[in-house]
């Protein structure tokens, strides 16, 4: 049980790898407040988890749905031990001349001020119990990806937020890091797949991408969570970890 006590605000926790995250804080002891766009669906997610957990609406790109849904878990629990900032959006996929500025917009403010949100409402509460945050980063905001430039910029510039964030807050205590999967079989990414002219030909890809010889579920990604956001992690910060199969690793040929 290694987040026996702890208190986990988790973003976009009501489906794909947040949801595979949720799961396994509770069954590590943790009480998770999940919070999500779709706040029935939060609701939901959270009530399967047990009566101890909470699930609510909130969209983490207005900083005033941040400041509420903080606030509304540390009156009822009293405390914050972790925030993981795990929402996130990955259309359209573009090249960036393609990108309107709406789009560019809508993926910064989700994916990226949503940090900066959570962090300003958050960071004092953190202060006082010596927690942690957790930003859910991609393999591709390292080595880049076609025709999604936008989005890889954001995770890019996750990657170094992350660490800009391990080094202002180590002073206080509070740590911080990041997890970058690579290919993770999520619902969304199911539904891609089954809309592709050969879907059987992108299992095989999303498999051989990974040296490890297939695409993972989430519970791989929510495992390296749970060792980040625990005592066993304490004394790493600003730690960008690569949950990945080795897909960033060597020169590989796909047929």
């Amino acid at each position: 049980m290694l987040l026996t006590g702890k208190i986990i605000f988790l973003s976009g926790g009501s489906t794909g790898i947040g949801l595979d995250c949720a799961k396994a804080y509770a069954a590590e002891g943790a009480s998770v407040v999940i919070i999500a766009r779709n706040g029935e669906e939060a609701e939901r997610q959270a009530a399967d988890l047990g009566g101890k957990h909470l699930g609510f609406s909130c969209d983490v790109s207005e900083d005033a749905q941040v400041k509420a849904a903080i606030g509304r878990t540390l009156e009822h629990y009293g405390r914050l031990d972790a925030i993981h900032n795990n929402a996130g959006i990955a259309t359209p996929s573009k090249p960036l001349h393609e990108t309107s500025d709406a789009e560019w917009d809508a993926l910064f403010n989700i994916n990226l001020k949503s940090v900066l949100h959570t962090t300003r409402h958050g960071l004092e509460a953190l202060k006082a119990s010596k927690g942690c945050i957790l930003n859910t980063s991609s393999l591709v905001g390292v080595i880049g990806q076609e025709i999604h430039a936008a989005y890889t910029a954001t995770k890019g510039g996750m990657n170094t937020l992350t660490k800009s964030m391990a080094l202002d807050y180590a002073k206080d205590g509070v740590r911080v890091n990041a997890v970058c999967p690579a290919g993770t079989w999520t619902p969304m990414l199911r539904v891609w797949a089954s809309e592709q002219p050969d879907p059987a030909g992108i299992n095989r890809y999303l498999d051989e991408i990974h040296p490890l010889g297939y695409c993972p579920e989430g519970d791989v990604i929510a495992d390296a969570c749970v060792y980040l956001l625990s005592d066993k992690a304490r004394f790493v910060t600003g730690h960008i970890m690569h949950v990945s199969g080795g897909a960033e690793l060597g020169y590989r040929r796909i047929s």
